[in-house]
């Protein structure tokens, strides 16, 4: 890589580190806890998809059940913002400035996992996993940043608003190693709730807790996650995420999670 480029990735990263410092110091004061859900893809942007099931389609849904969860029991102490609430593109940084405008407190982007296709599981690899920000502890984790990072090649002057980031250069990725997230505990906190309901309620296989460098973690001043609910490109977990039972379920294991993650940090 250029150094120009690692430059631009640098002023990128303390860019978005330092801005999201600042706004968790000036604290929110008394006002409603709000939890910011995060459809992952839509629109033009369809995610992975299976032999009958997008990704964009799955996360939306399982995006409303989940708020429609969290409006029906905590309708009078928490606040929902959905990044869409249909089938729109909406580009990373967006999803982002939605969350950062709304003050989140908490921040659930929802996707779906897959493999490539010559890849020899790809029938069979299944389970869930739930992503905090942070180093690229294997090549697989870093698989799945580039490939959800990957969105932004679809955004108009995307090198410019990302200032040089290449989501498809590993290099790119070495500058998360230079800052920490500025609320990793309480990430790591729901991420460790999501995915014990995602086992428990879901009935998903537990591929556990992991860290990798996601723009739209990166960019959003909050605790933030980014949840795979399993891979569309298993038939079985396809089947399993287009239907309705499945999807609620893996919404109820995402409300669980949160009602836990509320009674956890109200006495913090």
């Amino acid at each position: 890589m250029r150094l120009k480029s690692i430059i631009c990735c640098l002023a990128l990263a303390l860019t978005l580190l330092g801005t999201s410092l600042n706004v968790r110091a000036a604290g929110k004061g008394d006002a409603p806890f709000t939890l910011v859900i995060d459809a992952g893809h839509g629109g033009k942007d369809k995610g992975c998809h299976g032999k009958k099931e997008y990704e964009k389609d799955i996360t939306l849904d399982v995006a409303r059940r989940f708020r429609d969860l969290v409006k029906k029991n905590c309708a009078d102490s928490v606040n929902v913002v959905m990044t869409r609430d249909t089938d729109v593109f909406v580009p990373l940084d967006g999803r982002a400035r939605i969350a950062n405008d709304a003050q989140g407190d908490l921040f659930v982007s929802i996707h779906v996992n897959s493999v490539d296709y010559k890849a020899k599981n790809r029938a069979s690899v299944h389970g869930a996993s739930v992503y905090t920000v942070g180093l690229h502890k294997s090549a697989a984790n870093l698989s799945v940043a580039m490939r959800e990072n990957a969105v932004i090649e679809l955004e108009e002057d995307f090198t410019e608003t990302y200032q040089g980031f290449d989501p498809n250069s590993s290099e790119s990725y070495i500058i998360f190693e230079l800052g920490q997230n500025h609320a990793m505990a309480q990430s790591i906190e729901y991420a460790s709730l999501a995915q014990g309901q995602l086992v428990a309620t879901a009935g998903r296989a537990d591929k556990g807790v992991r860290q990798a460098g996601f723009l739209v973690l990166w960019a959003t001043r909050m605790p933030a996650v980014l949840v795979e609910l399993d891979f569309i490109c298993n038939p079985a977990a396809e089947r399993f995420l287009g239907s309705a039972e499945g999807k609620q379920k893996c919404a109820q294991a995402l409300y669980n999670a949160f009602a836990d993650y509320r009674k956890l940090t109200a006495k913090n």
